[in-house]
Formats: C-alpha cells, sequence, structure tokens
C-alpha cells in the first residue's frame, strides 16, 4: 500500500465553470481506521452536474464543501482494512466518498456505504445502477409515468440520466424524441439506444424541428437541460402535458443563474404541470429500482456508454468535459485497479 494519501482540497469557489485552480492537490499519510471504521482505497469517481452546486455557498439539499476540505463525489472503493463488524477487506463498497486516495469512514454519509456484488462491473454502481440510472427510473416511471403512443421529448438525451429515461419511455410504449448535442450522440440514440428520432441542438433549429415531429404535441417532457431547449418545449406542450425536471445543466450550476422559463404562462393556457424533484425523496426504494434496472440490462433492453478519463489529479478537467457536453454517457473518472483481488 501507498504510504502517502492525495486529496484534491476546494481552495476557492468558483463561479462559473470550474478551473483546477479552485482546488488544491496535497499529499499526506494514509489515515488509520478506528473501532467501527474502515479504511477505504478509491478505484472509480462519479461526476454529475449536482456537484457543481455543492461548489456554491447557498442552501441547498446538501450543506456545501466547505473550503479547505475535499470535494465531495460518488465513488467505487475497495475495503483496504476494516474494524466495523459489517464490512472486511477485499470487500468493494460505493457510496458518497471525496476527492481523495484513501479515506476512513464509519459507513455513514448521504447514501451510506454499500456492497458491490460479485459479478457487478466496478462503474455500474456509479452510473446505470447508481445515482443518475436511479434518477431516471423514479423521474420517468414516477413522475413522468409515460404513457404507450404518447410523444416523450427528453433533453440531455444521451447523458447518463436522459439515455436511460428515454429508454424507460420507450419500454411503455411511447415515441420518444431525444435532444442532444452533435451527430454522434444523435446516432446513438436512434441507432443504439432506440430512440425515435434525435434533435441536434448545436446544428438544427429546435423549436422548428420539434414542431415538424410532435405534431400531436408534447405529452410528456423530461428536462435536464433547461434554458431555450425549456422553452421550445413549452411553446410544443399538448393539453394536460406534463414536465418532470430533473436538472439545468444549460446554466452551468454557477452563481450567476440563467432567467427562468420565457413562455411559462403555457402551463396555464394548455392546464400542463411541471414538477422538480431530487432522487434522494426516494432513498427507501433504490433496491427495487436498481433490482428492475440490471433486469433489463441483462435482457438488452437498456443500452448504455461511459467515458472513463483516468488519474485523481483531472478531476475539475473531467467535471469541466461534463458541462462542455464532451462525454458520451456516465461521465467516470478511474483512479486506482483495486489493490486486493476479489
Amino acid at each position: 500500500m501507498s504510504e502517502t494519501n492525495r486529496q484534491l482540497l476546494l481552495k476557492t469557489r468558483p463561479r462559473a465553470e470550474v478551473q483546477d485552480s479552485d482546488f488544491e492537490l496535497r499529499e499526506g499519510p494514509v489515515p488509520s481506521p478506528a473501532e467501527g471504521q474502515v479504511l477505504l482505497r478509491t478505484l472509480y469517481f462519479s461526476f454529475d452536474p449536482t456537484q457543481r452546486g455543492w461548489l456554491n455557498d447557498v442552501p441547498s439539499y446538501l450543506p456545501p464543501v466547505k473550503i479547505g476540505e475535499p470535494m465531495r463525489a460518488g465513488a467505487v472503493a475497495q475495503v483496504i482494512e476494516s474494524r466495523h463488524p459489517k464490512f472486511k477487506a477485499g470487500d468493494i463498497v460505493s457510496g458518497t466518498l471525496s476527492w481523495q486516495d484513501y479515506i476512513v469512514t464509519d459507513g455513514g454519509g448521504m447514501t451510506g456505504l454499500n456492497k458491490v456484488p460479485p459479478g457487478i462491473p466496478l462503474t455500474w454502481p456509479l452510473g446505470v445502477l447508481g445515482i443518475t440510472g436511479l434518477t431516471a427510473y423514479f423521474g420517468m416511471l414516477e413522475l413522468g409515468k409515460p404513457q404507450a403512443d404518447e410523444v416523450v421529448v427528453v433533453s440531455g438525451a444521451a447523458g447518463a440520466t436522459g439515455s436511460v429515461a428515454g429508454q424507460l419511455a420507450k419500454m411503455r410504449g411511447a415515441r420518444v424524441i431525444g435532444t442532444a448535442g452533435g451527430p454522434e450522440k444523435c446516432r446513438w440514440l436512434t441507432e443504439v439506444a432506440g430512440f425515435d428520432e434525435a434533435i441536434d441542438y448545436k446544428n438544427e433549429d429546435t423549436h422548428a424541428r420539434l414542431q415538424a415531429l410532435c405534431k400531436d404535441r408534447i405529452k410528456l417532457f423530461f428536462d435536464n437541460v433547461g434554458g431555450p431547449i425549456l422553452d421550445h418545449c413549452l411553446l410544443n406542450m399538448a393539453r394536460f402535458g406534463r414536465i418532470v425536471l430533473c436538472g439545468g445543466i444549460s446554466s452551468g450550476y454557477g452563481l450567476d443563474l440563467p432567467p427562468g422559463p420565457k413562455h411559462y404562462m403555457q402551463l396555464v393556457v394548455r392546464s400542463c404541470r411541471m414538477e422538480g424533484f431530487i432522487v434522494l425523496n426516494y432513498m427507501d426504494r433504490f433496491p427495487e429500482a436498481a433490482q428492475a434496472l440490471a433486469g433489463w440490462i441483462r435482457e438488452g433492453r437498456i443500452k448504455f456508454e461511459e467515458d472513463i478519463q483516468e488519474g485523481l489529479e483531472n478531476c475539475p478537467a473531467t467535471m469541466r468535459r461534463l458541462f462542455k457536453g464532451q462525454n458520451l454517457g456516465k461521465q467516470l473518472l478511474k483512479v486506482a485497479e483495486p489493490p486486493i483481488a476479489r
């Protein structure tokens, strides 16, 4: 085992895009677990738009990361040493951890520390079976409730959440249209993920394409983006349509937030419902959703992609990839191979 623990500590709060200089790479000794704790070696980090919001010193569903603390992140890790009755050395676990090589924890925290079952690829608990897959499951099936033959639009459809959400709507018999940036992502949506249509918002007139593709108007809009795409969809909603607000990555989640939707009165004119949510509302049902998603993956009914960067020092750059739309599917970063054979 290495004698050094590297940490990426928050140095300054970014106002807009995250910069490398916002974090300090510090080295120190590997910590030792006390009674009731485990020592973990981090293996993979998850990158999610909500992390950018955790850097703002504003009230939210979680407290902001403090100056001088390692950046909070979903992670998969291996137990190196255990003084905890539920874990042993060699166990692979997932949970909300932080940007560092080694971590001591009692297994608590936002989502707790969960064992990854044998046979499950190390990255899946951070993506398709993790928070992004669970967000798609509950947001689409519990709030959206897509029905057969309804027109469903998903923004950010080539991302980790949007791609799964659209495929779940297809499984319910809906006609699904996704918006994504660039021809490669749009081809993946229609040729691999099975979307009926894809709109390249970077190279096409989104409003005109929505009008052409949604003759019966949009019955359900699953929004990961906000901004102009939300406005375009508001103008094309069907009577009694539903809008599920999952995220607003177009804002960058910085402090200078964009104005709200210009066409929100369409909610009144067309008697529509718009509702936001966070996946933590459904924590008690996470096992149910993960089991269902795993079954659909085994059956080949859900397709997904992963973009994996490498190196702890590249965490800030990897977060920037997410907001620049450079990833196809789930954005991850590999820190290390498991030091103990499974």
